[in-house]
C-alpha cells in the first residue's frame, strides 16, 4: 500500500534533513542569510517541521500541534541540538499517523484546501513528500554554499 512507500520516504527524507543540519561545520551557519538567500536552513527546518506537524499530525492524527507559521521564519539562533530533536519529534508524529491511515482515508478528500483546491488525502501527503524534498535540496546548497570551514 502506498501508505508504506509513504512512510519509507518521509522516513529517509526526514532523516537527511537531520543529517543536513549535524553537517553543518559552523553551527552558526545554520542561521546565516546572503545576497539572495533570505532563508537559512534553520527556519528552513523550522518551516518543514512545522508543516508537517500542522497538515499530517494535527489535521490527520489530532496531534493537538498549533502551528505559528510566522515564526518559522522568524526565530533565530536555535540550538542545533533542539532543531534535531524537532525532526526527530516529527518523524515520529508522520510515521505513527500514516500507521492509522487506511486505503479508505486516503481516497477521501483532504479535510482542508491548502492548495487552493480539493484534493484527496493521498495527493496532499505526496505534495507534501515534494515540498520537503524541495526544502531540502534548498539546505544542502545552503550549508555547501555558506558554511564556513
Amino acid at each position: 500500500m502506498i501508505t508504506e512507500s509513504l512512510k519509507s520516504l518521509f522516513t529517509r527524507d526526514l532523516n537527511k534533513l537531520k543529517s543536513e543540519i549535524e553537517s553543518y561545520q559552523n553551527e552558526a551557519c545554520l542561521w546565516k542569510i546572503d545576497k539572495n538567500i533570505l532563508n537559512s536552513s534553520g527556519n528552513l527546518c523550522l518551516h518543514l517541521v512545522g508543516n508537517l506537524n500542522h497538515f499530517v499530525g494535527a489535521i490527520l492524527g489530532n496531534s493537538g500541534y498549533v502551528r505559528n507559521r510566522d515564526l518559522e521564519f522568524s526565530l533565530k539562533d536555535i540550538p542545533r541540538a533542539e532543531l534535531i530533536k524537532k525532526i526527530e519529534e516529527t518523524l515520529h508524529i508522520v510515521t505513527s499517523t500514516l500507521d492509522k491511515l487506511s486505503k479508505e482515508d486516503l481516497e477521501k478528500e483532504y479535510p482542508i484546501e491548502p492548495l487552493g483546491y480539493t484534493m484527496t488525502t493521498e495527493y496532499f501527503l505526496i505534495h507534501l513528500l515534494g515540498h520537503l524534498d524541495y526544502h531540502l535540496g534548498q539546505i544542502n546548497y545552503h550549508r555547501r554554499l555558506l558554511d564556513a570551514e
